[in-house]
């Protein structure tokens, strides 16, 4: 057996006061179970501390016992080989004198912690308590880093310093500090950190210097780990077995601890809230029971937290809802502005309107925003005159569109006017296709002379306007005149001019094929919608429901519905 495995405590010197002989035996105590006959090796000890013991009679028999005592602890079976398919324990324990340490690891059936290493050692200065209690994990980390470092499993380290819970207080950690993330700090009291406490003590009785001196500042911060649960966990299992099906190396949770243990595992700020998958990875790795996650599932589905802070990864709720198809070219309009444009012959903005029959697009540009009745007029000068009025014009909740003057204008003319959604442009979808492709036209020109973009915008329209499109299988020009126009000189024209019935007939079903292939499209883009969505929730005056906003938490209070049922 390694000889610095065992060297704390082969090197323990005979007690020589009642309280050595009580720390010796409260550390012995904690492996009897792993030792044969442990009472009757003992009993010449024990015996010393029967009644009012003032003065310690040590003679060759109590001495003898402890030898071979000392002797069992450093040999199998209480020290176990490390395994690496199980998770490693440091448990640290400090005094002013001196630093002890175990290092152990859970097996058997039911799992009981065996000791692997044992370590102490004298402090050569005398540090202050939050340094000196840091450093006695930084030593006994050292002494067993080959085993340590690239463990499977994050470590534990059992320390009766509940300080070093918040170990990773910085937002920034050095390098050094940034290793540490493959070990879990976690608070024992001294009553419960027997082991280490008695190596330590081993130097207490020597004189020490009284100038603390600093070797790391306390400014980090660990989320705290309830090793506690592993505690009540045993004490559980005693009236609920684990069942033959445990595997080997997981500690069986008894159903009266489950809630507590997943409550720890998802909520602990170490953790930070993860979803089923990753709760139920740091679970697993140490503990099991059979429907561990279907719990885990039911618990993250319903955290409250989670539902308020997180944000939806599904797709949006609710079966696509087109927009009616048109009937004829120009009857329901799409409107929309491109904004914040480099200045161009004076203007910075452009005014898109776009027909949902043909597809057909017109783009004016224009100085600014203009206002609502700007907005209207260049519509009436631009549109309206050529094509006729309307029946509807969709467009965004711009104070344009939302205006009295704009509203009465419509409505003076007989023009319904329908808003889309707040923070939703895909309701307006056919305008903003329609903007993509105009910046992308006006980019491809305009790259190395951005202040020309006025000049090309007739060219955009035109290119916009001749282009087959998918949904009318059409371009927009041959949607709205029945023939496709004559792009350039070597296009050849027709040099017989149709009849007039002729041309009405042609006219006619090239509005009829464009309204099928409309509905088609349609079709196809429910279908594709549909898949992979929900329905949407049915809502009711009086119910309540989270209110989506963007400061912290993203889902915040329980307002009622209005009397509309809108959210």
């Amino acid at each position: 057996m390694e000889s610095d495995r065992i060297a704390a405590v082969s090197n323990w010197l005979t007690p020589t006061m009642v309280k050595e002989v009580q720390r010796f035996l409260g550390f012995a105590n904690y492996y009897r179970r792993f030792i044969r006959g442990f009472g009757q090796v003992a009993a010449p000890i024990t015996s010393l501390l029967k009644g009012d013991l003032v003065h310690l009679q040590w003679s060759p028999v109590e001495d003898r016992a402890f030898r071979h005592l000392r002797a069992l602890f450093t040999s199998a079976p209480v020290l176990a080989h490390p395994d690496p398919s199980l998770v490693l324990i440091v448990e640290v324990g400090v005094s002013e004198a001196g630093i002890g340490a175990v290092i152990s690891q859970r097996s058997g059936m039911p799992p009981k912690l065996r000791p692997c290493a044992f370590f102490s050692k004298t402090l050569s200065q005398n540090y202050d308590v939050g340094d000196r209690k840091l450093l006695a994990v930084v030593k006994a980390l050292k002494t067993w880093r080959h085993w340590l470092e690239g463990a499977k499993h994050p470590f534990l380290i059992w320390t009766d310093y509940r300080n070093l819970e918040y170990i990773w207080a910085v937002r920034r950690l050095n390098p050094c500090q940034a290793r540490w993330d493959m070990f879990t700090l976690s608070y024992r009291p001294g009553s419960q950190n027997v082991k280490a406490d008695a190596l330590y003590r081993l130097y207490e009785t020597e004189e020490r210097p009284m100038d603390p001196t600093p070797i790391l500042s306390a400014s980090c911060l660990m989320a705290p780990v309830m090793w506690e649960l592993d505690a009540d966990i045993e004490q559980a299992s005693r009236a609920e077995p684990a069942p033959p099906q445990d595997p080997a190396g997981c500690l069986y949770v008894p159903s009266a601890v489950r809630d507590r243990l997943i409550y720890w595992a998802h909520t602990s700020p170490s953790s930070g809230h993860p979803g089923i998958g990753r709760t139920v990875r740091c679970l697993s790795g140490k503990y099991w029971w059979p429907t561990l996650g279907k719990d885990v599932r039911v618990y993250v589905s319903s955290c409250s937290v989670c539902a308020q802070c997180k944000a939806p990864r599904h797709l949006p709720r609710g079966k696509f809802q087109p927009l009616p198809v048109p009937q004829r070219p120009w009857s329901h309009l799409s409107v929309d502005f491109l904004t914040d444009l480099p200045p161009s012959q004076g203007n910075t903005t452009i005014l898109v309107i776009v027909d949902r029959f043909s597809k057909s697009c017109r783009l004016l540009p224009l100085p600014g925003v203009p206002t609502a009745l700007q907005t209207a007029e260049a519509l009436f000068t631009h549109v309206f005159r050529r094509y006729g009025v309307p029946e509807d014009i969709v467009s965004d909740r711009g104070p344009q569109f939302t205006s009295r003057v704009w509203k009465a204008f419509m409505e003076r003319l007989g023009v319904s006017v329908s808003l889309i959604s707040g923070f939703h442009p895909e309701s307006n979808g056919q305008v903003e296709r329609v903007n993509q492709d105009v910046g992308r036209f006006l980019r491809s020109y305009c790259q190395d002379r951005p202040g020309e973009w006025a000049t090309f915008v007739p060219w955009a329209e035109m290119a916009q306007n001749s282009l087959h499109h998918s949904s009318t299988n059409l371009s927009p020009f041959q949607s709205v005149l029945g023939y496709q126009p004559v792009l350039a000189p070597w296009h050849q024209s027709q040099t017989e001019a149709p009849a007039v019935d002729d041309c009405f007939r042609r006219t006619e079903e090239t509005w009829d094929a464009a309204h099928i292939h409309l509905q088609r499209a349609v079709l196809r883009q429910k279908v594709g919608a549909h898949r992979p969505r929900s329905e949407a929730p049915v809502f009711t005056p009086g119910d309540r429901v989270w209110l989506s906003n963007r400061n912290l938490p993203r889902y915040a209070g329980s307002p009622e519905e209005s009397e509309r049922g809108m959210l």
